[in-house]
């Protein structure tokens, strides 16, 4: 990995100084308020001038409103770090948070425009950061991470798919599996990396003794039969052909969890976070799998990858960068492992509250936990955010 840049001194407000800082702060928040209204907006409580479905604005302003803003803060910190380049700071990054913003105010007032209009605003951010990130690694001659813009790409290619469905049929289905695949896919390959190196570098150093494996044949196996049974249930999720694929990354994603040993990381809340969060990705495949043998709802593997596996990953990630990347100590406190607990508990329930549908309180307290986590996270990071960088 190449050495951290030094920042530009630009005399800005420290919020405009790296991209994790903003996009990890307006994602949360939004992810929160999102939220807040759906529930709602769901039971025709609320009216919000959108003209899509509540479901699919819903489904549309989590996976490529909220999780894109989270993978942009994400990418925007580490390709400095793997190309050895400055970062995006100051105007051009506003710039870049004032598209995401617009795509949402866009969305959320398509009723009142067009979802021609919505669409074309919508998709300017991943176009721009796709574009952006690919220029950086180029730039850098950091090859090797090229395959990470392809999955920005997917996800792109998701987003249109959406809008395109949306416009002609009224609802989106492959669309929302797309930018589900992309997103699952993206974390097989990052959390491939981040956890197994995270977990190795806090045994060594707090817990002698076994060490998570190092990549090998099974994790590429386990990655090609991912993209593989993603792939198809994108194309067509019912079916035995669908479900025996699904089983088998399923299957092939537990070993290659179990071989990063996350039990010995328990004194080490950032740490452990991580393999709880990559746990929801196997458990996911498996309630695909059941539900494309017809036995449950189709419901319960998508929340398990949204909320479970992208969700607690999406925490885990920024609540360990954003202290690293400010100079602070690499410690959960007892508001983040809050955070935490709600998160693993708002998955849990949303799963439930798809295999037991009539039981409506499981879905109210999955909601109510999701907003917690997120609002929690917002208000115990936000000097971290806005604050300046901390000296060593």
């Amino acid at each position: 990995m190449a050495p951290i840049p030094r920042l530009r001194d630009e005399g800005g407000h420290p919020l405009w100084s790296y991209g994790f800082r903003p996009f990890f702060l307006f994602g949360s928040l939004f992810a929160t308020a999102a939220m807040l209204a759906w529930l709602p907006f769901y039971h025709g409580q609320i009216t919000i001038p959108t003209a899509m479905t509540p479901r699919d604005w819903h489904a549309h302003e989590m996976i490529f409103g909220f999780l894109p803003a989270v993978v942009a803060g994400f990418l925007l910190t580490a390709i400095p770090n793997w190309t050895g380049r400055l970062p995006l700071q100051g105007r051009p990054l506003i710039v870049l948070v004032v598209v995401w913003v617009a795509g949402r105010v866009a969305i959320a007032t398509s009723a009142a425009t067009s979802l021609t209009f919505a669409a074309i605003v919508d998709l300017a951010f991943l176009a721009l950061l796709a574009a952006a990130a690919t220029r950086e690694i180029v730039a850098g001659r950091n090859w090797r991470n090229l395959k990470v813009i392809l999955v920005v790409a997917l996800m792109l290619a998701g987003n249109v798919v959406f809008h395109v469905e949306a416009a002609r049929e009224g609802f989106a289905d492959v669309g929302v599996r797309l930018g589900i695949a992309a997103t699952i896919f993206l974390i097989t390959l990052v959390g491939g990396r981040v956890v197994p190196s995270f977990t190795r570098n806090w045994l060594a150093r707090e817990n002698p003794g076994r060490l998570p494996s190092p990549f090998g044949k099974l994790d590429m196996a386990a990655l090609v039969a991912s993209g593989l049974a993603l792939l198809l249930w994108t194309a067509a999720p019912e079916g035995a052909t669908t479900g025996v694929l699904l089983i088998v990354a399923g299957g092939l994603q537990t070993i290659r969890l179990m071989r990063w040993v996350g039990h010995r990381t328990w004194r080490d809340r950032l740490v452990l976070v991580l393999h709880l969060a990559y746990a929801f990705i196997p458990l996911g495949f498996f309630l695909a799998a059941t539900a494309a043998f017809g036995q449950l709802s189709v419901s319960a593997g998508n929340h398990a990858w949204t909320v479970g596996a992208s969700g607690l990953m999406v925490l885990a990630i920024m609540s360990r960068a954003s202290l690293g990347h400010t100079g602070r100590a690499l410690v959960a406190s007892r508001w983040v492992e809050a955070v935490y607990l709600l998160l693993i508990g708002a998955a849990v329930l949303r799963i439930c509250a798809a295999l037991y549908p009539s039981l409506p309180a499981l879905l109210s307290l999955a909601w109510l936990g999701w907003m917690g986590a997120f609002a929690l996270f917002a208000a115990s990071y936000w000097r971290v955010f806005t604050g300046p960088r901390q000296s060593a």
